[in-house]
């Protein structure tokens, strides 16, 4: 149900090319392109990238090189370790990154030349900014805080992307508004930010395009004076383009897994717009739809559209704009009710001309973002007819 597509990303900043890489697909997961042995010998100046994919249920590594020919490819699904009564998805995340780190080909990494990460656009974390101790738990990407809601509508323009209950700025100022919290020492960081912090060990870095839902504005390159005289802009990361190289890895890092000395680690940028460069749709007014656990449709424009009652934002990319939103509708839901073979089974039975009389509206749990965004949307997944392909037309 999901196309395979892979992209390659190349951001030039002073004489190091970063790229971004992505690959997805159903069938070729965690096999290589080409096969190396421990005794080969690469031609000088032999350069490799390294892109990682952190989505909302698993992780991704593609490994091109400067021509964009996939050299090594692995996917890893999360794992779910249990912290009291919930998901510790840091940790989840984190060893899948080293898991994913360990599936490189040893004889490959040497001549990998830089790492970038993407991740779920408003995936939060808070931590000590001497210490990166996590002060919170990670909020998620589809989570909405309608307490902070009412108090980020007073002070931010009106219908503007942050005016949304599962906006960043509305999971930082619920958490800031918490009782008992270390304000003064700490620093927001979105979730491919923090995991590329375990590789360079900079805190405090993040992409204009994981900004955009904390209120970083990329068409005057900085964050509003309206953001930045609330008392929690303390928080803010400082802020550049995707793709730009932050450090090289850390020591311990680098010597573990057998990286050169050379090799960078770059900044990131959201799933979604990894999923668009991933189409190559490079002329205006093309749009692409990304269905993965969520749904996400991103259109190329030379104009900036935002509505926050109906979801819309827009993404900088280059000279452009990539208008869209993102749904809580999509594979989640489906994993829920259906399993593989009845999914495969029922989609072979699809006729697109015919239409369903169900009124569903398939998502996982309360709120909805986008085509209109409502916190307090609830699913319809009734009434169920007595043959499942009706469910599933529906959908």
């Amino acid at each position: 149900m999901i196309p395979g597509h892979c992209f390659i990303r190349k951001c030039f900043s002073r004489s190091t090319r970063c790229m971004y890489v992505k690959k997805t697909t159903m069938t070729i997961v965690g096999s290589e392109r080409n096969q190396y042995n421990a005794d080969d010998h690469f031609p000088e100046g032999t350069k490799y990238y390294l892109g990682i994919d952190f989505g909302t249920s698993g992780a991704r590594y593609t490994l091109i090189d400067k021509q964009g020919l996939i050299h090594s490819e692995r996917k890893r699904s999360y794992s779910q370790p249990i912290d009291g009564d919930t998901i510790n998805w840091a940790s989840s995340w984190r060893e899948t990154l080293m898991l994913l780190l360990e599936d490189l080909p040893t004889n490959l990494r040497p001549y990998i030349a830089s790492i970038s990460i993407d991740g779920t656009s408003a995936t939060t974390l808070i931590v000590d900014s001497d210490t990166g101790e996590l002060l919170s738990r990670p909020f998620l990407y589809n989570e909405s805080f309608p307490d902070a809601l009412p108090i980020v509508k007073s002070f931010a323009p009106e219908n503007h992307t942050v005016c949304s209950g599962s906006s960043t700025l509305c999971k930082l100022v619920s958490w800031w508004n918490s009782k008992d919290l270390n304000k003064l020492n700490s620093v927001l960081m979105h979730q491919s930010d923090w995991l590329l912090w375990l590789l360079h060990g900079k805190l405090g870095v993040s992409d204009y395009n994981n900004a955009l839902k904390v209120g970083y504005d990329p068409e005057i390159d900085s964050y509003p004076s309206w953001l930045l005289s609330q008392p929690f802009s303390r928080l803010l990361p400082s802020i550049k383009a995707p793709g730009t190289p932050i450090d090289c890895l850390r020591e311990d890092i680098r010597s573990h897994f057998g990286f050169s000395k050379d090799c960078i680690v770059c900044t990131g940028t959201t799933d979604s717009i990894a999923a668009f460069l991933a189409a190559r749709a490079t002329e205006t007014g093309k749009a692409v739809t990304s269905l993965g656990s969520t749904l996400a449709i991103k259109l190329l424009s030379t104009h900036r559209i935002e509505d926050a009652r109906f979801g819309v934002y827009s993404h900088r990319l280059d000279d452009r704009w990539l208008v869209g939103g993102a749904s809580n509708t999509g594979g989640a839901v489906l994993r829920h009710i259906f399993t593989d073979n009845q999914l495969e089974a029922l989609s072979n039975q699809i006729d697109p001309s015919v239409p369903s009389p169900l009124d569903y509206y398939p998502i996982p749990t309360n709120g909805e973002r986008f085509p209109v965004a409502d916190a307090n949307m609830i699913p319809r997944l009734g009434p169920r007819p007595d043959v499942m392909q009706s469910i599933y037309m529906a959908f």
